[in-house]
């Protein structure tokens, strides 16, 4: 049987602090399981006098450059495409660095939304430790501003805080209903996030449920047609194109069609 050949933009390295593996291990794996263009986007490093800006899951200031000609080096070996990226959360205060350090200086290919936490003064409440509307209300507000940034090329995980929240209620229909519309509204992919249907199930009112991706979410994204791809989010080169297949199957119960690449 002839293997498939899949796209992955969500890769992550050692320098994350919490994955396996350099990029040249990612993309041997990727070739090995049928590649058709690679992304790399490990979080971002922010200024070394950022502060409480997770430092633990994230590469310093420092290795930017590094990550970067890393990942240019190891594609010369494969004919297929690859791309290097990072994976930010949104903050107002760090829009110039996204833009003139992260794309500029640094010469990044993308930036993906990868919406952790909602700002709360000096404080960074993590999605998946939400249980107040207040605070979910503030987290939706936050990633749809960063949506409507403009400045990145999909939204990893969108269904992120459903983590915790499990149940889908009012507040998670109206929140996540205000997350796709401005990605509809934006044209912003949104992501079928592999990882997530390996995480432990959550015991929820209608039994046990993955923590995201989250049904009645994806069923609201076939039905408005809003655009969808579907990544790894990698931390060890076996998963690369195993859990972007995985994320593809996914897909399919709803029967969304998702595009192959954001540069396309």
């Amino acid at each position: 049987m002839a293997k498939k050949i899949i796209t992955n933009f969500h890769t992550h390295t050692l320098l994350c602090n919490h994955a396996e593996g350099m990029p040249s291990d990612y993309i041997q794996q990727a070739e090995e399981d049928g590649c058709a263009a690679l992304g790399f986007s490990d979080h971002c490093p922010y200024p070394e006098e950022s502060g409480d800006y997770w430092p633990g899951i994230r590469m310093k200031s420092a290795e930017g450059a590094a990550y970067i000609h890393s990942v240019r080096s190891a594609a010369s070996s494969v004919s297929f495409p690859v791309y290097a990226g990072f994976e930010c959360e949104w903050d107002k205060l760090y829009e110039s660095w996204y833009k003139d350090e992260l794309l500029g200086r640094l010469g990044a290919d993308y930036l993906v939304l990868g919406s952790h936490w909602v700002t709360m003064g000096a404080s960074h409440i993590y999605a998946m430790d939400i249980t107040e509307r207040e605070v979910l209300h503030k987290y939706t507000d936050q990633t749809v501003e960063g949506i409507r940034s403009g400045i990145y090329t999909f939204i990893a995980h969108p269904d992120l805080f459903m983590g915790k929240w499990k149940e889908w209620d009012s507040t998670a229909q109206s929140c996540m209903g205000a997350i796709l519309d401005a990605a509809a509204d934006c044209c912003l992919p949104l992501e079928v996030n592999g990882l997530g249907l390996s995480r432990q199930p959550n015991k929820t009112n209608q039994g046990l449920r993955y923590q995201y991706p989250y049904d009645e979410f994806w069923q609201m994204v076939a039905d408005k047609g809003a655009k969808v791809i579907c990544n790894a989010d990698a931390h060890e080169p076996a998963n690369v194109i195993a859990a972007a297949e995985k994320a593809r199957e996914y897909a399919a119960r709803f029967n969304i069609i998702p595009i192959e690449s954001p540069f396309a």
